[in-house]
């Protein structure tokens, strides 16, 4: 130990054989120095510190922590862990690994802190007594429990785990990544022509929005989007891509050099990357089956509320759930006919009975993704906004829907179908994604979620429930429906309902029914469909008018916004 000369009181200062970081506080040029250092007590501002700094550069510091906040974890004979507040709410908590030459210095600069950190606060500092009867920690435990994020008994090493990271399991997060890092699966999207040529037409019509503008492609896979955005004129775009993808991107992107040159692949979590400037506009394929699925759309609104300038624009801009209930006897027979395995009662000398109910409720717990006639619609559809300039994240964690159609045809209903659009709001052209029944299909097709107890309804009739959406964290969410027949005719104005029906599903295990709408051979208690105005559920391709969709039969009252 050394007492600096002409500063007895003010100035302690003690020599270390190195000192390391698990964080970023030590400016990169000391780091990569030998040593010795020197850690000196300072009280010289009113404000005590224990500074370090270069045993040959004595007026450079290399790191300093407020004594106030700090406390000394001692982690074996010669070393020491000095760990102390961020210097704001938002930042980590900040460490030091601290080596001594001997153990008697490292004893003496324990006992000096503990003096000094109870002069301020009263506190004392973890010593070896303080395990006296436990196991002491070595260095290695405290890096693991730095690293998880473990509360101390006297302080707390903030967690490097992102957001994303909390909400989503590991092993969803894994596959889900493994699935969108092959090429296979990028070519399937990419040669859905109705979802990448819209987003070309989407982006060019509207260059004007681009034309030297920061653009951040959110999620960018094979960085198709950003090569779009380079087109119409875009300044610079940063394609955050997440997955192993981000090197064919970056492959991709080098292979068109005229447009790469103004494009640069960020490999990262939206929730955890920096970027140097903000962005003018947001563009993204977030959309997943029923448009909620893989819980994108979350991390598109984060890329809003981290990188977004003021009032910049959103490519997608909405996006809308629609919704009507459906009748569909040859579904509903081919779902329930799955489960006659389990009727069995002598399957080699065993009977198979006793799980035929659980089974029967199993498959009517996987919504069904196929494209279909519109014409199996009973209902105009209503539909439910989601805005992605003004959503918060949070919203998106539960989506509760109020359901009201009026029937116009007497049938049995068994579901109810979905499907989704995304408006693209250009300044100069409004472009439309959509997915519904008798449109173009896409790789999203369209998805039933179909009742084990179907409900019978007559032309007129009001047929109200609920659709409610729980996300959960294997990226998906589990869907909670209920439709109900209310009273028709004479006395119908007093309510109540005739026939109800409910069910539970999870939309993260679907059945993939098939590719295309089939033709359909009417059965006698589907003939009634027949008498179903095609004009009552149009399906046109205007893009303005949002194509797919009869916005005047979508009446304000059956709509639901968030």
């Amino acid at each position: 130990m050394e007492v600096s000369q002409g500063h007895k009181h003010k100035h302690l200062e003690f020599t270390c054989v190195s000192i390391s970081q698990p964080s970023s506080l030590l400016s990169p040029e000391s780091s990569l120095r030998s040593g010795p250092f020197i850690a000196r007590f300072s009280s010289d501002s009113n404000c005590p510190q224990l500074r370090f700094h270069h045993a040959t550069a004595v007026d450079s510091d290399v790191a300093s922590v407020d004594l106030q906040s700090a406390q000394l974890f001692k982690m074996g004979p010669m070393e020491s862990m000095c760990v102390c507040d961020g210097t704001n709410e938002k930042s980590y908590s900040r460490a030091i690994a601290i080596g001594f030459r001997t153990e008697e210095e490292s004893n003496a600069f324990h006992s000096a802190f503990d003096n000094r950190k109870s002069k301020v606060t009263g506190a004392e500092a973890v010593t070896l007594n303080d395990f006296e009867g436990q196991k002491q920690p070595s260095l290695s435990d405290f890096a693991v429990d730095f690293m998880k994020g473990a509360r101390l008994e006297n302080g707390l090493v903030s967690a490097a785990k992102s957001k994303f990271d909390d909400k989503i399991e590991a092993a969803s997060a894994k596959m889900y990544f493994h699935y969108y890092g092959q090429l296979l699966h990028q070519q399937n999207m990419l040669q859905d022509y109705v979802r990448t040529g819209t987003y070309y037409a989407a982006v060019i019509e509207n260059r004007l929005d681009f034309h030297g503008c920061v653009v951040v492609d959110v999620g960018a896979g094979s960085g198709i989007l950003s090569l779009f955005a380079a087109q119409a004129g875009a300044r610079h775009v940063y394609a955050v891509e997440a997955s192993e993808m981000a090197e064919y991107a970056r492959g991709l992107i080098a292979g068109n050099p005229s447009l790469g040159q103004r494009i640069t692949v960020v490999k990262g979590k939206i929730e955890e990357i920096e970027l140097p400037e903000k962005a003018d506009i947001l563009i993204s394929e977030p959309m997943g089956t029923l448009l909620v699925n893989e819980r994108m759309l979350e991390t598109y609104v984060i890329a809003r509320d981290r990188f977004l300038v003021p009032n910049g624009k959103m490519f997608p801009t909405v996006g809308r759930i629609h919704m009507a209930p459906f009748s569909d006897e040859f579904l509903y027979v081919e779902i329930a006919n799955k489960a006659l395995f389990w009727q069995q009662q002598n399957y080699y000398g065993v009977d198979l009975t006793p799980l035929h109910g659980s089974a029967f409720q199993g498959y009517f717990s996987q919504p069904v993704v196929d494209a279909f006639d519109p014409r199996l619609l009973v209902s105009p559809p209503i539909f439910h906004t989601l805005d992605f300039t003004r959503i918060k994240e949070e919203e998106l964690y539960e989506v509760d829907i109020p359901l009201n159609f009026i029937a116009s045809v007497g049938t049995r209903v068994h579901g109810l179908a979905c499907w989704f659009d995304v408006l693209f709001n250009g300044s100069s052209v409004q472009r439309w994604l959509t997915t519904a029944p008798g449109a173009p299909t896409t790789h999203w097709y369209q998805l039933r979620c179909v009742l084990s107890q179907p409900i019978y309804v007559m032309a007129g009739q009001e047929i109200d429930g609920r659709l409610r959406m729980v996300a959960h964290n294997a990226q998906s969410y589990t869907l909670y429906l209920t439709l109900s027949a209310k009273m028709w005719g004479a006395g119908a104005e007093q309510g109540g309902v005739l026939q109800s029906s409910s069910c539970k599903l999870d939309l993260k295990e679907p059945y993939y029914r098939m590719s295309q709408p089939q033709a359909y051979v009417w059965a006698q208690d589907q003939q009634p469909h027949q008498q179903l105005n095609s004009q009552e559920t149009p399906l046109q391709s205007q893009d303005v008018a949002g194509p797919g969709l009869n916005l005047p039969s979508e009446s304000p009252g059956h709509q639901s916004n968030q």
